[in-house]
């Protein structure tokens, strides 16, 4: 059974170093916990990276499927009608720049508008983008959708 006053044994605040390679009493003398002979005895040894001993690595054992093309997708913040329904006042306009501080975004972001919500104010806005339920709800309640 674990008590209160048990709680705190085995924990040491400051741990001494181990001091290997200091004669046989120390009980880490002669190999210095480095075994005998190969390249993990000597210095400057480290093994690459992924390395399992020995074991079929895992990057190895996983079959590689499909294909990325992460480097030349344009990723866009999206942004939707109710949250710009919040924000701006009725007959705003409503630029990158607005819509950047607004939402604080970074400035090398692109902007993309969704359809989710209702809007009911008449905004001017511009973006990179706008999905088409987007852009017909903001030319129905009388505004307009630029992409810039």
């Amino acid at each position: 059974m674990v008590s209160l006053a048990d709680i705190n044994q085995g924990i040491q605040k400051n741990k001494r170093k181990r001091r290997v390679g200091r004669g046989p009493g120390s009980g880490r003398g002669k190999t210095s916990s480095r075994g005998h002979n190969g390249d993990g005895s000597r210095s400057g040894h480290r093994s690459r990276r992924g390395y399992e001993g020995g074991q079929m690595p895992l990057f190895r054992r996983v079959a590689k499927r499909g294909f990325s093309n992460a480097a030349f997708t344009e990723a866009y913040k999206a942004i939707n009608l109710d949250q710009l329904q919040d924000v701006f006042d009725d007959g705003a306009e409503v630029d990158i720049e607005t819509l950047k501080s607004a939402f604080s975004l970074s400035r090398i972001t692109k902007v993309k508008v969704l359809g989710r919500g209702e809007l009911t104010k008449k905004l001017n806005l511009q973006a990179h983008a706008f999905s088409a339920s987007a852009a017909e709800a903001i030319e129905k309640a009388g505004g307009s959708a630029v992409r810039v």
